[in-house]
């Protein structure tokens, strides 16, 4: 399906509202508007094939830009708007971008740099040129698709250029697992609370769209504003990173028993690991309705656990729907169920990393088996478990750690919010392990008694060689919109300062 249908079937009906100025956008003014956006785009010079970035938060008019760049044949890259002006500039260069419209507080906060193409401001008066353009279909229509490039939490990042779409009505992967999985129709009412330059919020939310359901649009996420969103507009499925979770679990018990959460009918998640016992009360407050799916940017597979499933086998990210999946060894064979190795798909959907051979081919093995770097084991009932991403794991003494099931014991600390666990270098062991901290209460009133703490907490459920030998304690640990470790910036601070270090 395509929203157009819904401008003539439903055509007052809300395609999205903004959850903070409650500002509504109905069917037929997104119709229309899109309309406007390709004329005006056609007018620019932009033809099909090319790539039209949007870099811009949650605006309310972001999605008639999307949906008008869709109808043109050309491909949306969405940037992120915490980027540099160099790593900006890098991605439009890559993407080989025809124009970049850019919202106003991303450029002053960029202080207005020169960019390698056509730039224009996403304000009022663009939009009022905009508006006058036709409001029925350009002549030359043709199906869009996105264009994302890699967050770059563990290196330069990488654009993923989606094939094009052959006709409007070619169901999208979103669509389909939606429906079949998280209670996706028309009659949805779905939470948006991140940034749509992910790849999820955006993919989901377009597939609500397709299905002439309403999307609440947070402008940015805020626990108790989620909940309020929630219960004001009756909302029927969100979805969430473990951060979203973990935010309004933290909220007292009395302030979430306020909203009325019962028109909730699916909730799920990704986007980073989600700890056994979070997931666990996550189901105790909200019901048997928080199920989950991992996938990647790439798109070349994807599992999806129900909450029944989970519940079977806690820890587990779900089975494959898309793609088969293969754990494998160093050499690229499979190995036997039970075993930890490198997660591939055979059989996956194809994909390439725009303008580099070199690593698409690395993500590849001799089988045609690609891998989005994750490190896990699949039980006797052919259920995911994820522990770490490859390039994260620890080799110290010549074994090997992998980060995510020590800082999954960090957290169920009383007096642990947030852990990352890194390696850095070690002239006798290669690399020794260093856990950062972010504490419930900050300040720390005795550090070195807080470390020993962690550290007998630790080894009550750890092998010795898997317990740090540091802790570094920080007021906040820095994630990623979509919920993930930026660990690349943790590790190079932490080669650049000791402060606030204290060795067991």
């Amino acid at each position: 399906m395509h929203p157009r249908h819904f401008s003539a079937q439903t055509p007052d009906k809300p395609a999205y509202i903004m959850a903070g100025s409650g500002e509504v956008v109905t069917y037929a003014q997104l119709e229309d508007r899109a309309n406007q956006v390709a004329h005006w785009l056609r007018d620019q010079g932009v033809r099909a094939g090319d790539v039209v970035a949007l870099m811009a938060e949650n605006h309310p008019r972001l999605y008639e830009f999307i949906w008008g760049a869709q109808r043109i044949g050309v491909h949306y890259l969405l940037i992120a708007t915490a980027l540099t002006a160099s790593e900006v500039d890098y991605i439009l260069r890559d993407s080989n971008a025809a124009i970049a419209i850019l919202s106003a507080q991303v450029l002053n906060r960029l202080d207005h740099p020169p960019f390698p193409c056509r730039t224009a401001t996403l304000d009022d008066d663009l939009i009022a040129t905009i508006r006058h353009y036709p409001a029925a279909p350009v002549s030359d229509e043709a199906p869009g698709t996105d264009m994302l490039y890699s967050s770059g939490t563990t290196g330069f990042p990488n654009g993923i250029k989606s094939p094009l779409p052959v006709g409007f009505e070619q169901p999208t992967r979103a669509v389909e697992i939606g429906s079949r999985y998280f209670g996706y129709a028309q009659d949805s009412v779905y939470l948006c609370p991140a940034p749509l330059y992910h790849a999820a919020p955006l993919r989901w939310s377009l597939a609500v769209h397709r299905l002439g359901g309403t999307v609440i649009l947070m402008e940015k996420f805020d626990a108790a504003a989620a909940l309020a969103a929630i219960a004001r507009h009756r909302v029927t499925i969100a979805q969430l990173v473990p951060t979203h979770l973990a935010r309004m679990l933290a909220l007292p018990a009395a302030e979430r028993a306020a909203h009325d959460l019962s028109s909730l009918r699916s909730v799920f998640h990704a986007g980073a690991p989600c700890p056994v016992y979070l997931k666990y009360q996550a189901i105790d407050w909200l019901g048997p309705i928080v199920g989950e799916f991992y996938s990647g940017t790439e798109g070349v597979g994807l599992t999806v656990a129900t909450c029944d499933d989970w519940l079977a086998h806690p820890g587990t990210v779900g089975r494959a729907v898309q793609g088969e999946l293969r754990i494998c060894d160093e050499d690229g064979e499979a190995l036997p169920i039970g075993e930890e190795g490198l997660v591939r798909f055979a059989n996956p959907n194809p994909f390439a990393y725009h303008n580099d051979p070199d690593r698409t081919a690395a993500a590849y093995n001799q089988h045609g088996w690609p891998t989005l770097g994750d490190i896990g084991r699949i039980d006797a009932d052919g259920f995911l478990y994820l522990t770490d991403r490859a390039n994260f794991m620890i080799i110290s003494g010549g074994v090997n750690i992998y980060p995510q099931e020590v800082e999954n014991r960090l957290v169920e600390h009383a007096q642990v919010a947030d852990a990352a666990v890194i390696g850095l270098p070690d002239a006798e062991m290669g690399e020794r392990v260093v856990a950062l901290v972010e504490p419930r209460s900050w300040p720390i009133a005795d550090p070195a008694a807080f470390a020993r703490a962690l550290d007998g907490f630790l080894r009550e459920g750890l092998s010795p060689v898997k317990v740090p030998r540091r802790y570094v304690f920080r007021q906040t640990l820095e994630r990623t919109d979509a919920g993930k470790l930026v660990k690349r910036r943790l590790r190079d601070a932490l080669l650049a300062e000791d402060a606030g270090a204290v060795t067991v």
